[in-house]
């Protein structure tokens, strides 16, 4: 039985996403060294940008959090003062980032049903002179809300801040032009909406802001410069690349522009919410977040009422009918979550709402 994922990534993808594995690839081979040069040039036309216009894309082996503290590590400086917006596990997860690598740091949180505003964000700045970096999560995929990156990016502009955005379970699934909304660096990877598999993320970056990452990286692995440098002189990695994971990926990009590009693509996620929303509301589900700041990439459900719900027995009846979702990671509530985006289309959709109903009775 093949299963859904439901998740926010890994997800499900297509079987010719994953034919795309079955030819070994050295590193140095004439045809990976092109299907790097293809996916960093397209990368940037997804985010409506280009190396003409000054950007640059730098593929990072490992997960997406491989990615973010790539550029968290490397991008702020020893006299830098980085800022955290946080309204989720994500956010976070960045503050233990800027520990761990002693990147001296100030934390604006707000609660997990709360949107990070462009207002707060103003005032924090204005009180805090020091602040020269800015990181925001845009789909916080602990619930499911959309930050307002693009007004939270003008705040920033305004006060002259380096922006940095985790778009990790969003880009691809959203229309997304980086310079209009005002972001320096965006952090994404490859499992996610662009639906191809694990095993690489990469970073978006304003090419100005990125060259005065030279000699400040506080990783060999992950110094953000000294990879996108390798790149760009040899077209090579300066570690093992994953080339299976490069391979899949550029099918899986090749399969977006034959859907009809990100804005089709988030019209199918759109879609699946709509129907997932619906039909878990007729069983008597309720959400966690209110609608107006809810993303179309996961959807967070609070746990019945009735105290016989045991989530467990529930995520393993469903899991063997062929449906993967995914436990909750709330701090003030029980809720579990189920995503959208994927190989998933509204007949899956459908599906695990049947299959929810069945095992409630």
């Amino acid at each position: 039985m093949q299963k859904l994922l439901f998740t926010p990534g890994p997800l499900s993808t297509s079987k010719t996403v994953k034919e795309a594995m079955l030819e070994d690839m050295g590193s140095r081979d004439h045809a990976f060294i092109e299907a790097v040069k293809e996916i960093r040039t397209g990368l940037l036309t997804l985010a409506g940008v280009s190396k003409e216009s000054g950007y640059e894309c730098i593929i990072i082996q490992g997960s997406g959090t491989f990615g973010v503290e790539s550029v968290i590590g490397s991008v702020t400086g020893e006299h830098d003062t980085l800022a955290v917006l946080v309204n989720g596990a994500y956010g976070e997860r960045i503050v233990k980032m800027a520990k761990i690598n002693r990147i001296k740091h100030i934390v604006l949180r707000f609660d997990e049903d709360e949107i990070v505003t462009p207002e707060a964000t103003q005032k924090f700045l204005s009180e805090n002179p020091g602040i020269t970096h800015v990181a925001c999560i845009h789909s916080e995929t602990t619930t499911g809300l959309f930050n307002p990156i693009e007004a939270i990016g003008t705040v920033c502009k305004a006060h002259n801040k380096v922006f940095i955005v985790d778009a990790m379970s969003s880009f691809g699934g959203v229309e997304m032009n980086i310079q209009q909304m005002h972001i320096d660096f965006l952090v994404s990877s490859s499992n996610k909406c662009i639906e191809g598999v694990p095993g690489f993320s990469f970073a978006l970056c304003k090419r100005t802001e990125l060259e005065k990452a030279k000699d400040q990286g506080r990783s060999l692995s992950l110094d953000l410069y000294d990879q996108w440098n390798g790149l760009e002189t040899s077209g090579q990695f300066r570690f093992t690349p994953p080339t299976l994971s490069i391979m899949a990926f550029r099918q899986a990009m090749r399969e977006l522009e034959a859907e009809g590009g990100v804005a089709a693509r988030a019209n199918r996620y759109k879609t699946n919410k709509q129907l997932l929303d619906e039909g878990m509301a007729t069983l008597g589900f309720k959400q966690y977040l209110k609608p107006e700041i809810q993303g179309h990439i996961i959807s967070s459900f609070l746990y019945p009422s009735d105290t016989s719900f045991n989530f467990e027995s529930f995520y393993n009846k469903l899991n063997d009918r062929g449906f993967v979702i995914y436990p909750g990671k709330l701090s003030k509530a029980d809720a579990f979550r189920i995503g959208n985006i994927g190989q998933i289309f509204p007949d899956d959709i459908k599906a695990l709402v049947a299959a929810v109903k069945e095992v409630l009775l």
